[in-house]
């Protein structure tokens, strides 16, 4: 999302851009509607460099997406805002970490209706207990609910919640030559078999190559060189040759991810000049994300398609039936009913056969914000990967409040199933870094923040770090429009242009 969205700032601007990617393009068929090509199972889902966790999971080896569009290829597609209460963090949550955004909810607010426009993002406004203002309207509507979906929003309407439609980045009708959605089950953890998602390959740098983007696919950058101020070239390994090239530019956006930013970072030894250099790697965030599945005497989506369309925010800020943790908890998501193949592969062999009803099944995701911790980090160890990177390890654990406040909303989702008839419940821990923030953040404060207000590094005058390792906080939703918004203000502040009085939508193939 956020090399997507500089990338498309720069083309605006009439720059030369060159676009620097470690996988290539993901085939659009048939084949992406079967269940072994749910992202993690799929060949995009890299682990050639190996990121080795340490602490409770260790041994526990990270892959990461390898693919233009990077994970955006594989997301759900809801696109939420931050609440205006995440700009002003929880003092609760942040604790002792320092952690402040450099600017508030008002700043970024036109930014996020930017973003909106470029992703396409379908949406219903003033349902949302908590949604922070907007200036603009969603630019399109969103899709009518399934079977399922209604079933469960009544259920939560009954026990007085609110339950609102997600946003949601999906193309739901015809247009420009592009296919409608078809509402299939395969879509979260699927690239669409028929670009109707709304992803950033799709919708951003197909387009942009059209206008002049250069892309450079199956490209692995291992280095910056730094002159102490300005990065002076860019070396990159081809995949398939194991030929090195070096790049230069006038400006360098890095876009790499919460994991593979900081790699990059660290392996060029570039934490040296910054005032905060020692907080390059640290603070890692992933949000307390389980899935809490309920088992239904039938089967509660008899219709078979797409539903994942159900937001519940009415404990975001809170809940005054919790003691413990008080303040921000975050959010609750319906999601679409999982493939057997990966019920299967997720579950422990023992509850493996349970993969066999998974007809049955029906769930609710909670989000619940995490803490920034300064002990949670990425660094480096000893020895080398096939490209010269040394290898990432990764320290990462919740704290007691992280835990407190997963449990808190798993109540609540397991209260909301339980009303829409479920027999029973099941949870299932998610241990991937989908939703991984916070390691090169930014901020006001030079001694505790590695980018500046406009996402500079400090110390190296033209070096912007523009994806989820600069944000300073998790908040309770989804990332991906944040990120995607903090690019657009980034790259914008970068070539001091202003943002267009007409956001401009750039469709596939327009």
């Amino acid at each position: 999302f956020g090399g997507g969205m500089a990338a498309h700032v720069l083309i605006e601007a009439g720059c030369r851009v060159l676009m620097i990617e470690r996988g290539d393009w993901v085939a659009r068929g048939p084949e992406n509607w079967r269940p072994e090509n749910v992202g993690p199972l799929g060949p995009h889902f890299s682990a050639e460099s190996p990121y080795q966790q340490i602490g409770r999971r260790a041994g526990q080896v990270v892959g990461a997406f390898h693919c233009v569009g990077g994970p955006s290829v594989f997301y759900g597609g809801v696109s939420l805002r931050y609440r205006e209460a995440d700009f002003d963090p929880d003092p609760g949550v942040v604790a002792a970490s320092g952690a402040r955004w450099p600017f508030g909810y008002s700043e970024l607010e036109p930014f996020y209706g930017w973003a909106e426009h470029l992703l396409g993002v379908a949406g219903a406004a003033g349902i949302d207990p908590t949604e922070p203002y907007r200036s603009t309207p969603y630019p399109a509507a969103t899709t009518p609910l399934a079977a399922i979906s209604r079933h469960l929003a009544a259920a939560a309407e009954s026990l007085g919640l609110t339950p609102f439609p997600l946003p949601m980045a999906i193309n739901h009708r015809a247009r420009l030559g592009r296919s409608p959605c078809q509402a299939c089950r395969t879509c979260d953890g699927f690239a669409c078999a028929v670009e109707a998602k709304n992803d950033v390959a799709t919708m951003l740098i197909r387009p942009l190559i059209e206008r002049g983007l250069d892309l450079a696919v199956n490209t692995v950058v291992t280095r910056l060189e730094c002159d102490a101020e300005r990065i002076t070239s860019v070396t990159a390994v081809d995949r398939h040759s194991g030929q090195t090239t070096s790049y230069r530019g006038d400006r360098v956006f890095l876009a790499a991810g919460a994991l593979a930013s900081p790699h990059l970072l660290l392996a060029s030894r570039l934490a040296r000049f910054n005032p905060s250099g020692h907080v390059v790697g640290r603070f890692l965030m992933r949000h307390f994300n389980e899935v809490i599945l309920g088992v239904f005497p039938g089967e509660p989506d008899r219709e078979h398609r797409f539903h994942k369309q159900l937001g519940i925010h009415d404990f975001y800020l809170g809940d005054p039936a919790v003691d413990r943790p008080r303040g921000k908890l975050g959010a609750i998501q319906q999601i679409s009913t999982p493939p057997a193949s990966l019920v299967r592969a997720s579950l422990p062999r023992g509850l493996s056969r349970l993969a066999g009803l998974v007809n049955h099944l029906s769930g609710l995701l909670v989000i619940a914000e995490d803490q920034p911790d300064y002990a949670n980090r990425v660094y480096l160890a000893s020895g080398t990967d096939q490209y010269g990177l040394p290898q990432l390890l990764i320290d990462h654990c919740y704290s007691p409040r992280d835990r407190a406040a997963g449990r808190a909303l798993r109540a609540r989702a397991r209260q909301i199933l339980r009303r829409a008839g479920a027999w029973a419940t099941y949870r299932h821990r998610i241990g991937t870094f989908s939703h991984a923030v916070g390691t090169v953040r930014m901020g006001l404060d030079p001694g505790m923040s590695a980018l500046d207000q406009n996402c500079r590094f400090r110390g190296i005058e033209n070096l912007y770090v523009l994806d989820g390792s600069a944000l300073p906080t998790s908040g309770g939703v989804n990332p991906s429009l944040t990120i995607a918004a903090v690019a657009l203000r980034a790259a914008s502040r970068a070539l001091n242009v202003e943002i267009p009085s007409s956001r401009r939508v750039i469709h596939a193939g327009a």
